[in-house]
């Protein structure tokens, strides 16, 4: 159990009546091929990798609090640290509620490592939100600037702690981003192309 009020969404009772075939069952317990990699995960360990993640978050988000009450209300560079590390912190933890609790989609399992390149991606996503102003968050000051760059210096360390990764863990991640770039630009280079055979042909009334 992740805590008190946060189960796990497949229960070993819930696998062994679920007649999907995509769960399998072997010596080492229930199992799926999982979406995005093609590899076994095993549901025991996927959820015990979650437990023992999340532990480690709640131990230092409340590091991390007493730190912020100590330096008391002024925004200096050390809070706004430890802020962005809280900020991390917090981001893991709801997301790992999250995906511990979902029992209805299979996408959600998945190896440690693919769940730490979600996460990356995930504050990333935020990082890049923040900065434009679009979050709005009572624990931080109207001009987030020392925060958001102290979220962008530290959140690969502090992930690849949190999860207990080597520094390989992450790279797989910037190749497939590098190639969704990629394809996106071409869409975008398509997409301008076609507006402008449109504009084109409007022009001469066709």
């Amino acid at each position: 159990m992740l805590a008190e009020n946060y189960k796990r969404g497949f229960t070993e009772e819930k696998l062994k009546t679920m007649p999907d075939p995509k769960v399998k069952y072997d010596e080492g317990g229930f199992y799926l091929m999982t979406i995005s990699e093609n590899v076994k995960v095993y549901f025991d360990d996927y959820y015990r990798f979650l437990e023992l993640t999340y532990a480690r978050c709640m131990g230092e988000l409340e590091r991390t609090e007493k730190r912020l009450t100590d330096y008391g209300t002024e925004w200096t560079e050390t809070v706004a640290y430890y802020s962005a590390y809280r900020t991390i912190l917090q981001l893991v933890t709801k997301n790992i509620r999250s995906f511990y609790t979902d029992g209805s989609n299979f996408g959600l399992i998945m190896t440690p490592w693919c769940f730490g390149t979600v996460m990356l991606e995930k504050i990333e996503t935020f990082r890049d939100r923040l900065r434009k102003g679009q979050v709005a968050d009572g624990n931080l000051p109207d001009n987030p600037f020392y925060v958001v760059r102290y979220i962008d210096e530290i959140h690969k360390k502090v992930l690849l702690d949190l999860f207990d990764f080597p520094e390989a863990a992450f790279k797989m991640r910037w190749q497939y981003s590098e190639l969704l770039k990629r394809y996106s630009k071409i869409l975008q280079n398509i997409t301008g192309s076609l507006q402008s055979v449109l504009m084109m042909v409007k022009s001469y009334g066709v």
